[in-house]
């Protein structure tokens, strides 16, 4: 640009300026009960989450319960998912999701559109809370936890950037979606999936901080079918 050269052999010579860390995060870590659902039927509703799609659908299923909590059916890919509020300390929000086929561990991430609540998915309440955990402890980012790693990418501003040089973000970035892959997901990008699944103004179904929320009909629904 005007004579000068400014990116070379995929290297940008762009100098680095330093970024003030401003962020609205505010919450305690969470514990694992927290994360647990008591049945009140044999059938839920479960968000079903389509590849490189922002709209989604949604269908019934059976509950699978172990010891009155109502768990990830791993073998049928219907996984918990949470919303925890990043804002305040509240309880988090509940539902269920397929098409992240992880099968063992859980993914969270606090670039949630539109909201930038932590949005958590897994194979267990104790994965769910500790990806979570790790993002709070962080003030933001994206996490992957499984049985012998724990990674996360801080985002401390605002919770959803980086102040970090753009290539280490972009190689730890590339990590995490690698860890995500390799603890099953079939997703094209699964945290760019999972980013979405709290915009409830796009159909069909939705989890918010205040619950599962029917796009079509526009209003809150209960996670049970009664």
């Amino acid at each position: 640009i005007d004579g000068e050269m400014l990116a070379q052999n995929g290297k940008s010579f762009v100098k680095k300026v330093k970024a003030a860390i401003i962020n609205n995060f505010d919450t305690d870590s969470k514990t694992v009960n927290q994360f647990a659902i008591e049945p009140q039927s044999n059938q839920i509703r479960v968000i079903e989450a389509l590849d490189g799609e922002l709209v989604t659908k949604q269908f019934t299923t059976q509950t699978k319960v172990e010891g009155n909590n109502v768990v990830s059916d791993v073998e049928n890919d219907v996984l918990k998912f949470t919303v925890v509020n990043r804002y305040q300390n509240t309880e988090p929000a509940l539902a269920f999701i397929k098409n992240f086929g992880i099968k063992e561990g859980a993914i969270a991430s606090s670039v949630g559109h539109d909201s930038h609540n932590i949005l958590a998915v897994g194979t267990s309440d104790e994965y769910i809370c500790r990806a979570v955990n790790l993002l709070i402890e962080n003030k933001g980012g994206i996490s992957a936890v499984n049985a012998n790693t724990e990674k996360a990418l801080p985002l401390p501003i605002a919770g959803i950037m980086s102040a970090d040089d753009g290539y280490k973000v972009g190689e730890a970035y590339a990590e995490l979606d690698k860890m995500a892959k390799e603890m099953g997901s079939q997703l094209r990008a699964p945290y760019m999936t999972l980013s979405f699944m709290a915009l409830l103004v796009i159909p069909s179904a939705k989890l918010s901080d205040l619950g599962l929320f029917d796009g079509d009909k526009f209003e809150f629904m209960d996670l049970f079918v009664k």
